[in-house]
């Protein structure tokens, strides 16, 4: 998955807020951590201050259900 591509899904996840929202942006953050890393994560966690809205922190470690 490309950061473009992330960062427009955990905008639309984000504003829309709910609790299966922020699971659909854990899969996310999941798929980024695969591709980017954590640093890209933590990045799009502060972004997006996704600590605030659902409590995701900088420095959690996300696992993808896609194995690469």
């Amino acid at each position: 998955m490309t950061l473009e591509k992330a960062r427009e899904l955990i905008a639309m996840h984000s504003s829309l807020g709910s609790g299966y929202n922020r699971n659909a942006a854990r899969m996310v953050l999941g798929e980024v951590m695969r591709d980017h890393g954590q640093a890209a994560v933590d990045s799009l966690i502060r972004e997006y201050d996704l600590e605030k809205q659902w409590e995701i922190k900088p420095g959690t470690k996300f696992e993808s259900a896609f194995k690469s």
